[in-house]
């Protein structure tokens, strides 16, 4: 006899056997064994979960002569007979290629005779959904009053394919997807029985890419075994898979990051060079970028991401680069690239095309682009530094023009926002030292971090802010239109002193906290750009800052 794949020769024969559907084989074993069993169910769910080989097993089992705890024994004559299909009592029907009125037909006047050999006639019909509406019409009444020897299964991937009318007829039972370490446990345990040597991380490879179904499992470890010659390792199942490892996608994300094109580029090219399947490669992004999103969600990573302890501290820090609209509009982009790239002949092109769109923002006419252009157009607002100008906050609604001409002798850095009188609560000792804003900035993460492990509700509150400059020893803390309850909720005084706390734990700097919308700064940009204007001797320096104001306002007016 000929090479026969896994999946079949490790095909359930009995009940225990079946990886991940407890809650199916109980209730049909239960069935079994009180003598109430249905005419008709439909087994719904996944592909490779095991809706054909319960079936089968199920079938056995009510036929068998010598059953044990409601399997079949596998060693009667009905049994035999139905494993090597000389008993004609069992009929398997693929509706997918018989979905026509004519095969219904045949199928009715074939239910009048009465099984040959077994107690029960079972029609197992696969992906029952791909029959024709004609066809489906002329099962309903069969379906609905079958003699009392015949039993039919339905298994479909679709269940929402198939008429009411049928649904209603049928006892319904979904398939979940199998779990990750149930299938890890089954190919350990395959391997263990065909001597075959492996790493674990290629057999926890092989089962992130299964997508929870048993056979696919089966079929990238059978096509592993086949390639490779003594130990099956990491790197012989990503170059059998075609698949990229964990560093290349770091390493592509990285340069997506620091809008290096030219990186990105080179790295795709080396991709395809390589012979990768680049619509493998674009799933193997959407679960990274999906992995960089869970950093922002969770604390306990290793519960969600099956990743090893080394690399899941690498996702951390790589998580801490990006904001999490910038994660989503990724997963957007590469979700949409990988459905046009089913009807594409050129997957190549539509990666590069993605990858630019992800590196740069301003193509992209997106909600969660023009989000993410604002965002990093606000960083560079407030973190505008001019080498021979300084704007100083406006404290005052009357200033004297006269003390600005000394602006010449100063080369200090620009100072990263200006807060007007009409917000401020007061004013700061004349002597007072400004804050080392850089460094509570740098250290934002921290804080949120120390706030959310202490306090969650003022984390809560807190994380919709943005640290926008200092006044002072005041601490402006910005928030965004539509957030005003966050910014009241931080002002509260008790709020507050907590967070001012942390702040000097974590930086040393001894703040007063300051909330502001940011929406009422707005006027306050304008007036110093006015301000600004009347020194003609810094025409340069004066053009970068009028271009860096028009620009923002020019996005605030698409946003609004």
């Amino acid at each position: 006899m000929g090479y026969t794949a896994l999946y079949r020769r490790w095909r359930p024969i009995v009940f225990s056997d079946v990886v991940g559907q407890d809650h199916i084989t109980m209730t049909l074993k239960n069935q079994i064994k009180n003598n109430n069993i249905a005419h008709a169910y439909l087994f719904c769910g996944t592909r490779g979960t095991g809706k054909t080989s319960i079936a089968r097993v199920f079938a056995r089992a009510i036929n068998c002569l010598n059953s044990k705890d409601s399997n079949p024994c596998n060693q009667c004559e009905i049994c035999k007979g139905i494993l090597n299909e000389s008993i004609m009592d069992i009929i398997e029907i693929d509706a997918a290629s018989n979905n026509g009125v004519d095969n219904i037909r045949e199928l009715r006047e074939n239910v009048k005779y009465p099984p040959s050999k077994a107690k029960f006639k079972v029609y197992i019909i696969d992906e029952v959904h791909m029959l024709s509406q004609g066809a489906f019409n002329a099962l309903l009444k069969t379906l609905e009053e079958p003699p009392s020897y015949v039993i039919f299964i339905l298994a479909t991937t679709e269940p929402q394919k198939i008429p009411s009318t049928i649904l209603s007829r049928c006892q319904r039972f979904d398939f979940k997807r199998v779990t990750f370490d149930k299938i890890l446990g089954l190919l350990r345990y395959i391997c263990t029985e065909m001597e075959v040597d492996t790493e674990d991380e290629a057999l926890k490879l092989m089962v992130r890419n299964s997508d929870g179904a048993v056979r696919d499992a089966l079929s990238i470890l059978d096509q592993c075994m086949s390639f490779c010659e003594g130990k099956l390792t990491y790197e012989r199942a990503i170059e059998t898979l075609g698949l990229v490892t964990d560093q290349f996608l770091f390493k592509i994300t990285d340069a997506i990051n620091e809008e290096n094109s030219k990186e990105a580029m080179g790295l795709i090219d080396d991709l395809v060079n390589g012979g990768k399947d680049v619509g493998q490669f674009i799933k193997d992004s959407i679960s990274h970028f999906r992995n960089l999103m869970m950093t922002k969600m969770t604390e306990n990573l290793q519960e969600v991401i099956d990743m090893s302890k080394e690399n899941i501290e690498v996702l951390k820090e790589q998580g801490e680069k990006f904001e999490l609209n910038t994660i989503i509009r990724a997963i957007n982009i590469l979700s949409q690239t990988e459905a046009e790239m089913k009807w594409s002949s050129q997957p190549r092109i539509l990666l590069e095309l993605a990858v630019v769109k992800l590196i740069q923002p301003q193509i992209d006419d997106s909600y969660e682009a023009l989000i993410d252009r604002i965002g990093k157009l606000e960083n560079r607002v407030y973190n505008l530094k001019l080498e021979n100008i300084k704007v100083t906050p406006v404290l005052e609604k009357e200033k004297d023009i006269d003390n600005e001409k000394d602006i010449d002798k100063e080369t200090t850095e620009a100072r990263e926002y200006v807060v007007s009188q009409d917000i401020k609560e007061e004013d700061s000792p004349p002597n007072m030292v400004n804050l080392n804003f850089e460094d509570i900035k740098a250290k934002w993460g921290m804080i949120l971090k120390e706030i959310k492990k202490k306090k969650v509700s003022i984390h809560a509150v807190l994380m919709e802010g943005n640290p926008l400059g200092v006044e002072g020893i005041n601490l402006i803390i910005g928030f965004k239109d539509g957030f005003w309850f966050h910014k009241d909720a931080t002002s509260k005084k008790s709020n507050s002193e907590f967070i001012e706390g942390i702040i000097f734990d974590i930086t040393g700097e001894k703040v007063k906290l300051k909330c502001v919308m940011e929406d009422e700064i707005e006027d306050t940009f304008n007036k110093v750009k006015k301000e600004t204007c009347d020194f003609p001797e810094k025409e340069d320096e004066i053009r970068r800052v009028k271009e860096y104001f028009s620009e923002f306002e020019d996005k605030l007016e698409i946003i609004e």
